[in-house]
């Protein structure tokens, strides 16, 4: 990838954002995810299920290593698309929600992943506006994408 390709997008406006309904952004760079990263969202979340955090079982599991865990695929969503854009308006900008999330791939540990994003929905409301985007996480050498999501985010006014 070049550095044209790296640019963070920045919106300042809501109207810029909706310009770029439809418009693909990304992909972004990539980002290791080692089994560090792995073992301290374990530990935040209490989930330490073998297939996460043991690397000696897991080698003889069904993935031949460990994996991340789905919702830590979800939680560098934030991470992942600040490499790909800013909103630059409003007074903050909250995670509202998710209105479809799937985990077609495991992310096994030292996998690189990065994502791609197309703002689909723009809803003007009086807190401010919802964003809609449509975000694929693809890992580096996969057939098949780790994460497929529409997350919504509240622009507060």
């Amino acid at each position: 990838m070049t550095p044209e390709e790296h640019r963070v997008r920045t919106f300042d406006s809501l109207d810029a954002l909706e310009a770029a309904l439809g418009q693909e952004i990304g992909p972004g760079e990539w980002l290791t995810v080692d089994q560090d990263r792995i073992d301290a969202f374990a530990d935040a979340t209490g989930d330490h299920q073998w297939i996460h955090v043991d690397p000696e079982r897991a080698a003889s599991g069904p993935y031949g290593a460990t994996i991340a865990h789905g919702y830590l695929t979800q939680s560098l969503l934030p991470l992942l698309a600040g490499r790909l854009y800013t909103i630059d308006t409003g007074s903050a900008r909250v995670n509202y929600g998710s209105n479809k999330v799937r985990f077609p791939a495991p992310v096994r540990a030292g996998s690189r992943i990065r994502a791609t994003t197309t703002p689909v929905a723009l809803e003007r409301a009086a807190a401010g506006a919802f964003l809609a985007s449509a975000v694929t996480i693809e890992i580096e050498g996969a057939d098949k994408p780790a994460c497929v999501a529409e997350v919504v985010t509240l622009i507060v006014g």
